[in-house]
């Protein structure tokens, strides 16, 4: 192993043309000697752009594009982007027949479950468009953090709603949608014509960690419950006053998940902190030795494409795309109840599996149809030009599990402290064990930084098993009962 990394050392030095620094007592090879000032380049040939910091540089890049875009045009690009903004025709729909009442839940439900997608696609594109003004790192942070957009919105509805074992599975459900389905698709269609696609080293070693901690914490108030469960012999109350282990136990882990929230949002801003500013002159993902090149494309094409939206213009239509979606999921979680009785779906399969295509609905849309244009163009064209694969693996939905895990959950928990609502985060030790699981393998499958079509089939099919064993799932009734407002019975959560 040590000769390995030796080699590995003497390779990455004969490339760079830097100098061995052992990797045993530094971890990695840094191209630049440790310095408090972080810059956006090293090009020689500036010296005085080299030793600009990094935020200045963004922030001249941020107002220095877009100014010949005007708010029309703007407009014009925003709602012409996709075809799936013909559902925006269906929000006002969505919103009469709320209020209406002659309607059925379900068909209320089926409404606003279709007007919601073609918001999410917006954010997208919002995404996008401002990638092109911050860059890659900040871009990819703001891509993740609306993508996510959705899925914040219901879980603050449910949140405030009280519906919090309902919130519990639909988090569960969330990050395993991000971490099995969507890079198993993703895997899957992109590894189909190629050896195997790259990810970016670095930020998959990090990523792991992340992953790792963010479940371990929902481990810990779980092995805790079954600790304490399994030494008394009463039993928890189905009713939010929970007579027989007292409030107090419910108050030891509701400090106990506030505690625990506060660490892993710390451990999230520091991660965000390394990622975007990390030690060294001239240091960021792009110029790490092993950085794949097409990252590296990637970003030289974001410095030269020219925006379609006006910065400012993006910036107010997320604003108002926000509010239309908290709006519509309001809705949507007023009709949840009426169609899961109707239906006789568990709870826990409408949280863990259902729920969570609520936001992925408009990005699977969007993937099918953009994966049927180009099965038909290749089709249709031949095998005379066939279009090179893609030697870079899409990867960003495990992000925002992480950003899920690490900031909105404890996010979450802190505001139900503030608002009065006792969520807490300990989970049903199943969920738990479902998220370990997935962990695991998604950690596994992207230990060496590559990926190949098998692999996806894999995390495709783990999920399945997951969404099948669900299905005959009810839920632990004392965990639930812990979980409870005041004054709230067990049915009605």
């Amino acid at each position: 192993m040590a000769e390995r990394r030796v080699t590995q050392a003497r390779q990455i030095s004969s490339i760079t043309g830097g100098e061995i620094i052992p990797l045993e007592s530094t971890g990695q090879h840094s191209p630049n000697p440790l310095s408090t000032t972080d810059v956006s380049s090293a090009d020689p040939e500036d010296p005085e752009g080299a030793r600009k910091p990094r935020f200045k540089t963004s922030w001249n890049r941020f107002i220095g594009r877009g100014k010949n875009i005007g708010v029309i045009q703007s407009i014009k690009n925003i709602y012409g982007c996709s075809w799936l903004n013909l559902l925006l025709l269906l929000t006002p729909v969505a919103w009469w027949a709320h209020f209406d009442g002659r309607l059925s839940y379900s068909l209320v439900f089926a409404l606003c479950f279709l007007a919601i997608i073609p918001h999410e696609c917006l954010f997208d594109y919002c995404g996008e468009q401002m990638a092109l003004y911050v860059g890659t790192d900040f871009g990819d942070l703001i891509t993740i953090t609306l993508n996510n957009a959705v899925e914040v919105t219901l879980a603050i509805i449910l949140l405030l709603k009280c519906e919090l074992k309902l919130l519990q599975s639909t988090i569960t459900g969330v990050v395993l949608l991000h971490l099995l389905l969507v890079p198993g698709a993703a895997f899957l269609t992109g590894g189909a014509r190629i050896w195997e696609q790259d990810l970016h080293p670095i930020h998959t070693q990090l990523n792991h960690t992340l992953l790792t901690v963010g479940v371990l914490a929902l481990l810990l108030p779980a092995s805790f419950y079954a600790a304490i469960s399994g030494s008394t012999a009463t039993a928890v109350s189905t009713t939010g006053d929970l007579p027989d282990l007292g409030n107090s136990t419910q108050t030891d882990f509701l400090n106990m998940s506030r505690g625990l929230a506060v660490l892993l949002l710390l451990i999230y801003i520091c991660s965000r902190i390394f990622y975007h500013n990390p030690p060294g002159a001239g240091n960021h993902s792009l110029n790490h030795p092993m950085t794949p090149a097409q990252l590296k494309e990637r970003e030289a094409k974001l410095e030269r494409e020219e925006p379609e939206v006006n910065q400012w213009v993006c910036i107010c239509f997320l604003l108002i795309n926000i509010a239309v979606v908290a709006v519509t999921s309001e809705w949507l979680v007023d009709s949840i109840e009426p169609v899961r009785h109707i239906s006789g779906i568990t709870s826990e399969w409408f949280g863990l599996v259902l729920l969570p295509f609520v936001a992925f609905s408009a990005d699977g849309a969007v993937a099918a149809g953009y994966f049927f244009q180009k099965a038909l163009r290749q089709i249709w064209s031949g095998r005379k030009n066939p279009e090179p694969p893609n030697t870079l693996a899409k990867a960003e939905a495990i992000d925002l599990s992480i950003q899920f895990v690490l900031l909105w959950m404890p996010f979450l928990t802190l505001l139900g402290w503030w608002t009065g609502r006792p969520f807490s985060l300990l989970f049903d030790f199943f969920e738990v064990a479902l998220l370990l699981g997935a962990c695991f393998l998604v950690n596994f499958v992207t230990a060496d930084s590559k990926t190949n079509w098998a692999e996806g089939f894999i995390l495709l099919s783990f999920y399945a098993m997951m969404v099948l064993c669900t299905w005959y799932y009810t839920g632990e009734s004392d965990v639930s009962a812990l979980v409870l407002c005041p004054g709230q019975s067990a049915t009605a959560a």
